[in-house]
């Protein structure tokens, strides 16, 4: 769990004004080095330095606690290669010679010393007596490149990261809202792999109505820059009371998987910020499994995820997929992997594994392929409930409308439950300014929560036998999960003049009732 930190006299506060003020800074000195292309090599290099000052920074509060409990510390990163070693020195190396100190492979050391290069060094960490601390750290820096020409301005960058520090919660957190701004800048070049950054709201609702529990293990396959385990992270934590509580949270509970190295990176660094000392993420794609040969042993409690939809995967990966589910769509084999690593229940009253993911609205009404994942999905899990998202959610990443699928592995679907978020009062659509937020799942929160669901103008009851259409032979023609709101303006528009005649009438008869029992509380309130 992580703990408040009391500053000393000497360590300065840093303020979201001036932690603002220097990333800002130091971005601008990056745009002066013609190593550096744009944002795409500004954002990995500042992300990878700020990497190492914030564990610098950590190492320093957990040297101190060790000293005062009379214990010895094992630093993860050693002398000379420690931040306060060569970057925290104002009349430190620079110029050509930190160029090669950070590049080469041998270089001379800012202790004068020939040996490893610092990424070199880095990128050859190993963890041992089961601390994965240096192995988490080697995989960051795996496919770090120092693209800086000028090792002045790359001086200068470092002078004012040094300035930043990460000793009190206060300044984590602060750093981490900054940090989502950041990562918004990553948008324009997600967009062509397919990846959709996860808004806040979306995930912060996911986590909360799905509600992991301590002692569950939490996965995200596709986890991007770690927002729905972090989030995830945030929820257990308030759970975990006992020192062994701790240690189940901080070891067992949080697992990822993510294929792109510069969101690899800033997973890693968001979880640290969060507070978990040793992220488990995998590096790789985790499509990369031949999905029959999953067991027991890859299922897990929960899953939370976005994954990436609108990419394509090659013929590699297509092929550890059954032969008639074969799909290059890259979010309908996350679906299926998904559904296999869900836990299946076991004996007595074991629960069942729950997942929660966000799909484009082409999933719900695809056909050929994507019907039959989908009649999988509602034979052999309980899809439970449909979140049908309103427009712009995902602006300005995509303009794709999306939607949200619950489902568990406790039974067979008997009926589908949608929810159609409606837009606050006035807006046709969410925008970049005005985005949407976490107040605007209220109502969706208590729906979802209750014991007994009702139908209302956004809430209504599918049944699967109207979802699944076959043809008399039993062959499967069509899986529709794209069904509309039957209270809405555009749905009663559509409705024969008949139907249409009786739905006003029904409105207009419970309109009736409800005055009538206002009239009657007033009439005994009178008396």
């Amino acid at each position: 769990m992580a703990k408040k930190k009391t500053k000393t006299a000497d360590t300065p506060k840093t303020t979201g004004q001036q932690l603002g003020s220097l990333i800002k800074s130091a971005r601008d000195i990056m745009r002066k080095d013609k190593g550096l292309n744009g944002d795409l090599d500004r954002l990995p290099l500042l992300t990878w330095i700020m990497f190492l000052k914030f564990l610098d920074d950590r190492e320093k509060l957990s040297e101190a606690e060790a000293s005062i409990a009379g214990k010895k510390y094992k630093a993860a990163i050693e002398s000379p290669y420690r931040w306060r070693d060569w970057a925290a020195k104002k009349d430190g190396i620079s110029g050509d010679e930190l160029i090669a100190y950070v590049n080469q492979d041998e270089a001379i050391r800012p202790d004068g010393q020939r040996g490893p290069g610092l990424l070199t060094y880095l990128r050859g960490l190993q963890s041992t007596n089961g601390d994965r601390r240096r192995d988490v750290i080697a995989t960051v820096f795996a496919g770090v490149i120092n693209r800086m020409i000028s090792g002045y301005l790359l001086r200068d960058v470092i002078t004012l990261v040094d300035a930043i520090h990460f000793d009190s919660t206060e300044e984590i957190h602060t750093l981490a809202r900054l940090y989502e701004s950041m990562l918004r800048e990553m948008r324009d070049a997600a967009g062509d792999s397919g990846e959709f950054y996860t808004p806040r709201p979306v995930i912060q609702f996911m986590v909360a109505v799905t509600d992991p529990h301590l002692g569950e293990v939490v996965l995200d396959p596709a986890c991007g820059t770690g927002g729905f385990l972090a989030e995830a992270y945030s929820h257990l934590e308030k759970q975990a009371q006992t020192v062994q509580q701790r240690k189940v949270l901080q070891e067992k509970s949080i697992r990822g998987g993510e294929a792109k190295p510069l969101p690899y990176m800033l997973s890693q660094m968001n979880l640290l910020l969060h507070g978990l000392d040793s992220p488990a993420i995998e590096y790789g794609n985790s499509l990369a499994v031949q999905i029959t040969e999953l067991g027991p042993a890859d299922q897990v409690d929960v899953i939370l995820t976005n994954p990436p939809f609108g990419g394509e995967e090659e013929a590699g990966i297509r092929n550890n997929f059954p032969a008639d589910k074969q799909t290059s769509e890259t979010a309908l084999l996350f679906l299926q992997l998904i559904m296999r690593r869900l836990r299946k229940p076991r004996a007595g009253n074991d629960h069942a594994g729950r997942a929660a993911i966000v799909v484009p609205n082409g999933t719900l009404f695809g056909d050929g392929v994507c019907a039959r994942i989908k009649e999988e999905l509602l034979k052999d899990f309980n899809l439970h409930t449909i979140v049908r998202l309103p427009n712009g959610v995902f602006t300005p990443y995509t303009p794709i409308p999306t939607n949200l699928l619950f489902f568990d592995r406790c039974e067979a679907t008997k009926h589908v439950w949608f929810y159609e978020l409606p837009l606050p009062e006035g807006r046709k659509n969410f925008t970049k300014t005005k985005p949407l937020q976490i107040e605007d799942f209220a109502d969706c929160i208590k729906w979802f929560q209750s014991k007994r669901r009702k139908e209302n103008d956004h809430a209504w009851r599918v049944p699967v036998t109207e979802i699944l259409n076959y043809d008399e032979s039993g062959n499967l023609i069509a899986c529709n999960l794209d069904q509309k709101n039957p209270n809405s303006v555009e749905a009663l528009v559509h409705l024969p003049p008949e139907q249409l005649a009786e739905d006003i009438l029904t409105k207009e008869r419970r309109i009736i009732e409800i005055m009538e029992e206002i009239k009657a509380e007033l009439t005994r309130a009178g008396a």
